[in-house]
């Protein structure tokens, strides 16, 4: 049988051209598909327990004013210039009943995360507002994508109101005890889930400077008795992104 040889017309080897320009359309194509993919995730989720101020602070960034609100039942959707980029602002509501509906409607297009805690009465709800940022925290999609999170303490304004530091400390010793109660719950059932459950190195104390994902804190008041507002830090987050 004859040997087969590849097609030459003045020396040139056409086989290697077409691997060549193969090559170059499939890196092409990638290359597209990840900036699409990357530009398709521009959402800011505005995401909290109830009565955390989130729905007046997505009013204050987007509007510029103040409103009554009342418990959400439904999202708050506005795009926000931000920069050369245009963020797609969610406001979420804070219900037990309905927040982890949408998140996972949203979760996929999350750029941001900005986790609103009431600063005035953390110490009550750290329960609630612990278990509900840990379920964001070891989510699959989180973890795969790693969205930059804020912790906004806000209603500064009162005179109670605990600091950022304050607030940070009361979320890490709480989701150090949650962490080990879900991993010795998920142990016999399904290893990988344990491992995402321990939420950092298991033989350290939690710590958000262990998490994959960059954790910033930032405090806040969206309406103060005497008209002054302050979301600046919440700002220089959105314009860090």
């Amino acid at each position: 049988m004859a040997e087969k040889v590849p097609i030459m017309l003045g020396g040139t080897d056409y086989t290697q051209i077409f691997i060549a320009v193969f090559v170059i359309v499939i890196t092409l194509v990638l290359f597209a598909l990840y900036k699409r993919r990357k530009a398709s995730r521009q959402g800011i989720l505005l995401t909290g327990i109830c009565d955390t101020g989130k729905t007046l602070i997505f009013s204050q960034l987007i509007h510029n004013k103040h409103i009554q609100t009342h418990t959400s039942i439904k999202e708050n959707i506005a795009n926000f210039a931000n920069n050369n980029e245009v963020l797609r602002i969610i406001d979420i509501p804070g219900h037990e009943r309905l927040r982890d509906k949408f998140f996972e409607q949203y979760k996929d297009i999350t750029k941001g995360i900005v986790y609103v805690v009431d600063s005035n009465t953390i110490t009550q709800d750290i329960r609630d507002a612990a278990e509900f940022l840990y379920n964001i925290l070891v989510d699959p999609v989180i973890l795969k994508n790693k969205p930059n999170l804020l912790i906004l303490c806000n209603k500064q304004d009162f005179t109670f109101s605990k600091g950022g530091s304050a607030v940070k400390a009361i979320f890490e010793k709480e989701l150090n005890t949650l962490r080990i109660t879900k991993s010795s719950q998920l142990e016999s059932v399904d290893p990988k889930a344990k491992r995402a459950a321990l939420l950092g190195d298991p033989d350290e104390d939690f710590d958000f400077a262990g998490l994959p994902i960059k954790v910033d804190i930032a405090e806040s008041y969206a309406f103060h008795k005497n008209g002054s507002v302050d979301i600046e830090g919440l700002k220089k987050w959105l314009a860090r992104l």
